[in-house]
């Protein structure tokens, strides 16, 4: 692997010689617990809470090479009303993803996040400072559930 990549970090050796001395048996080993934890600690975490934020383990370093950390939360859709988010969007860098899906009660639609401007056909949504709102264009199936995942990066 070339020593000029970034993220060397989350990848394990898949081998290690272990010396047969204790004390330098006891060094390696104690490097192995840290390779092994910082490897498992910056990985994409598959969680997806409705009731509050969860850290999704990315880390973005996008100013100052300063590392952000990503956050996510999911919202549970029955309708086309607005949706507290509950996010204070003056603590936060910025949204990095939006995005969802709904049903009709037959088949199965992706919510699309987009401006405030109907899409023919389609349910779109945006963010306010205090809400996710909807948008139903011209001929949009009927939304009777669905979910939107949020997420957005701390402040660097």
């Amino acid at each position: 692997m070339s020593s000029n990549v970034f993220n060397t970090v989350p990848y394990l050796p898949t081998s290690r010689n272990f010396p047969q001395e204790v004390s330098q048996l006891t060094v390696e080993i104690d490097k192995s617990y840290v390779d092994t934890a910082n490897a498992v600690n910056n990985r994409t975490i598959s969680i997806f809470p409705t009731t509050r934020p969860v850290i999704n383990g990315e880390s973005w370093f996008l100013t100052n090479n300063r590392r952000q950390e990503a956050l996510r939360q999911a919202y549970n859709v029955i309708s086309t009303a607005p949706i507290p988010h509950g996010i204070n969007t003056s603590n936060i860098g910025q949204f990095i993803r939006m995005f969802g899906t709904y049903t009709n009660g037959t088949n199965f639609y992706g919510l699309i996040a987009g401006s405030n401007i109907a899409i023919v056909g389609q349910i779109s949504f945006y963010l306010t400072s205090t809400n996710i709102t909807f948008l139903s264009g011209a001929g949009a199936p009927t939304l009777t559930s669905g979910l939107v995942v949020l997420e957005w990066l701390s402040q660097p």
